[in-house]
Formats: C-alpha cells, structure tokens, sequence
C-alpha cells in the first residue's frame, strides 16, 4: 500500500521561542534524497527507533538525505544579537519513533563552515564536523536555478553536487500515495535524533512553515560520507530518488538541544 499522508496533520502552531532559541534563513536550501535497499541501513540507529521505509517496485526501500543550505541571519529568536551567515550540509535518514510514533529524522551529522561549530560539537557533543563549504548559484529571473553548485571541502563529509532546473522536471515519488504524502515525508520532519560525540543518544526539534519546493535536475554529485558508509555507492549517487530546491526559506530552532540517556 502506498503511503499517504497530509500537510494539514502534519502542520503545527510554531512554539514561542525563548531563551537561546535560533531563527535562521536557509538560502539554496536543497533536498537531495536517495531511496536504497532497507537492509543497508542496519546497525546506523538504535532499536528504539524503525526505519520509515517505503515500497518500490516491490521492495523496501529506505530513503536518505542530502541537504545543504547557507544558514542566512543566524540570529537569537528572542534577543538583539550578531547574525552570522555560513555554509552548512546535513545528512539525515528518515525514521520513526517507536516510543511517539513520530516521523522523524536519524541526523548522521552535518559539515558546517563557521568557527561557531565549537558550540555545537564541543559544548553540545552534537556529531557537527568542520568544512568549507562554497556555493555558485545562478537563478533566472523567475527564481530557477540555471546552475546550483554546491562544494564542501572536508574530511569527514567531502562533497559536491551540481543541479539545474528549467521548469520540466516531473513530481515523480514512487512509493507514496501522491504528491502531497512525499512532501510531507521529505520536507516536514520537525525532530531529529543522533548519537552524540560522546555516544549518548541526542535530539533536537526545529520549526518551520510548508516549504515551498520546486523539483530539480541532478548532472553530478559525489557525497564521500554515504560511500564511506556503504548507503549509496557513487554511481548510485547520479541516480537520486528525488531533488528539491528552495530558495530561501526560515527555520526556528529550538536550543539546547536534549541529551536522553
């Protein structure tokens, strides 16, 4: 059975922001997601957690995703404060928690190009990695990108993508009941767990509106973490599950976030 879902059960108030809670821009925000046998995924997440996989053409998949953005005026949501702007990718599989029954992601970590990541990584044990990050970006006068270049130079995660649009890329989600059930699953997770640096089970919650996605077309890519890790082998990687870009777009995120064992 496809999976169906909908934004109008998904979709919730934003929770008041207080204390050092963040609001942030994310500018070239894109979504990057492979969808690859569910038995690969073994091993990479707790058991209180399952992985959210769905069927295509007759067998389970899980999907994985890619998603690097510019974080724009980060900033506190709740005091005058600096803001600072800086490259960031994440890299996130979707899961469910078997303790609520929420959709949510398994956040292997992320690359981030600012020497604020000694917050996060040392004050936090977030799984948070240095790299630089660059981005060469053309859109068209109706907001298309011509070209999306994305680059991180990094140990941990090195990466580089190349995506395009030109309106004639198709809203194609295998495995989901239609358009509407897979937006819901890739852009609206609003928590993630991770294991910590020091081996603790963490999480985070964030919060945003409907994201206004637009499909997009993928000539290269090459992400060194989800071949380190066996998930996607390199020339899979030129054959992504789906592509999603937004231009720009505001995410509250909502700080410290929790260690739970």
């Amino acid at each position: 059975m496809s999976l169906s879902l909908r934004f109008d059960q998904a979709l919730t108030e934003r929770p008041q922001p207080k204390g050092i809670d963040v609001l942030c821009g994310l500018k070239h925000f894109a979504i990057i997601t492979y969808a690859v046998p569910a038995e690969r995924f073994k091993g990479l997440f707790p058991d209180r957690f399952q992985l959210d996989s769905i069927q295509v053409d007759g067998q389970e998949m899980g999907l994985v995703s890619v998603v690097p953005f510019i974080d724009l005026d980060f900033t506190s949501a709740v005091y005058p404060f600096p803001r600072f702007t800086m490259g960031q990718t994440n890299y996130r599989i979707y899961i469910i928690d078997t303790q609520t029954q929420e959709r949510c992601v398994w956040f292997l970590g992320t690359t981030l190009d600012s020497w604020t990541l000694l917050v996060p990584r040392y004050l936090w044990q977030l799984p948070w990695y240095s790299g630089r990050v660059r981005f060469d970006c053309e859109q068209d006068a109706e907001g298309r990108y011509r070209h999306y270049r994305m680059q991180t130079q990094a140990q941990w995660a090195p990466a580089q993508v190349s995506l395009s649009q030109d309106g004639s890329d198709p809203l194609d989600f295998p495995g989901f009941a239609d358009t509407e059930s897979a937006l819901v699953y890739l852009t609206h997770p609003l928590a993630g767990f991770y294991h910590r640096r020091d081996g603790k089970l963490g999480t985070y919650r964030v919060w945003h509106k409907e994201l206004a996605v637009s499909p997009a077309r993928l000539h290269q890519a090459d992400f060194g973490l989800l071949s380190r890790l066996g998930l996607v082998t390199p020339a899979e990687q030129q054959a992504p599950y789906s592509v999603l870009i937004e231009p720009l777009n505001q995410f509250t995120i909502y700080l410290p976030p929790k260690r739970l064992d």
